[in-house]
């Protein structure tokens, strides 16, 4: 059996797209092994058809985390010889190319983000540079690279001339269990809370909308700045931080909510060329979004038209688009019917044959 070792930050619980990945290809008769942290407030590992490894460290954030995390990672790969090492993006690239050249095994590259785009390294001149080097090194030196749009894989073609399959984040299609409860409605947002996700506009933006609320799921380095702003604009009636959900859990929401909201600055190519879990998510759970005007999803509603997309993520752009949304039936029921038709030609099932393509072979 071959045995694939991969790496991430997280704590694994609510990693969906590792999930799936590790989940895949150990029912195409790989042993998978799925490496990440262990924080205070970790919930207990689900059962899965795959090995899973929390590392535990001392530090939780910033600079001395990845320090630590990767000293740690490095000592822990040490332990394995397997048939390839799989690096999930930049932050755990250095350890497993070293590692990797140790055992004389493939360095495979799974890069889940333009990690030296992202809004929170280009804002920070120092760390963008330090991002650009890990990025420049690992770029030279991968044997096996994939990514989850055809942007970024274009992006990194032109910049390094280097080649990645692409390996999109579409989740298992599932028949939806549930329907949105009107006499409550919301709208929903799922995912990282994170810089540039547009989620302190979309939160001034509940001041122009009415008839809904917003629920937040997820967690991250904005939660309590978030926090503190609702309840500075005096919104925690119509604004819900939720926390992280299981992905079971989230599907159930989801399939419940209004909408959903898909929203990315401008700042840094990450978000110009990405193709968010979320994006597909809500139209696999059967509702419309409000989704920004970038690239890769304006090309995706081209062809499927699920979603209302506006130009920019202001409060009064987010607010205009909810608002659309909510007076025009019409649209509103035709978003919602092709929901369908994408989640028919965009799933898990048929992506996850690229995926298991890359791995075959090694």
């Amino acid at each position: 059996m071959k045995h694939i070792v991969f790496t991430v930050t997280n704590d694994l619980t609510y990693d969906q797209r590792m999930q799936r990945i590790c989940t895949a290809l150990s029912y195409a008769g790989f042993k998978c092994t799925l490496i990440g942290r262990e924080r205070p407030s970790s919930a207990p590992l689900a059962n899965h058809p795959f090995e899973q490894v929390r590392l535990k460290c001392w530090f939780e954030k910033g600079k001395l985390f990845y320090l630590e995390y990767n000293a740690r990672l490095t000592l822990h790969l040490l332990r394995y010889q397997p048939r390839a090492f799989c690096a999930i993006d930049l932050d755990t690239a250095l350890p497993v190319y070293l590692i990797s050249r140790i055992r004389h095994r493939p360095f495979i590259f799974d890069s889940h983000e333009y990690f030296s785009e992202l809004e929170e390294v280009v804002t920070r001149p120092m760390v963008h540079k330090v991002w650009q080097w890990v990025e420049q090194f690992t770029m030279k030196r991968f044997d096996i690279g994939y990514t989850i749009s055809k942007g970024y894989a274009d992006l990194f073609k032109e910049r390094y001339n280097v080649t990645f399959a692409v390996v999109r984040n579409v989740p298992l299609k599932r028949p939806i269990a549930q329907a949105r409860e009107d006499s409550n409605p919301y709208l929903i947002y799922q995912g990282a809370l994170n810089v540039g996700r547009g989620l302190q506009n979309a939160i001034l933006a509940m001041k122009d909308i009415n008839g809904l609320a917003l629920k937040i799921y997820g967690d991250g380095p904005i939660r309590t700045e978030l926090k503190n702003l609702i309840t500075r604009e005096g919104l925690q009636a119509k604004v819900e931080l939720c926390g992280p959900v299981t992905p079971g859990e989230l599907r159930t929401h989801t399939q419940r909510a209004f909408a959903g909201l898909t929203l990315f600055s401008s700042k840094g190519l990450h978000h110009q060329f990405s193709l968010a879990n979320r994006f597909f998510d809500y139209f696999h759970s059967g509702i419309p979004q409000i989704a920004i005007d970038h690239h890769e999803y304006r090309s995706f509603n081209d062809a499927y038209d699920i979603a209302t997309l506006i130009p920019d993520d202001s409060a009064e752009q987010i607010a205009a688009g909810v608002n659309n949304l909510q007076s025009d039936e019409q649209l509103y029921e035709r978003l919602k019917a092709n929901c369908a038709r994408a989640a028919d030609e965009n799933n898990w099932q048929q992506e996850s044959i690229a995926l298991t393509n890359i791995y075959k072979d090694i």
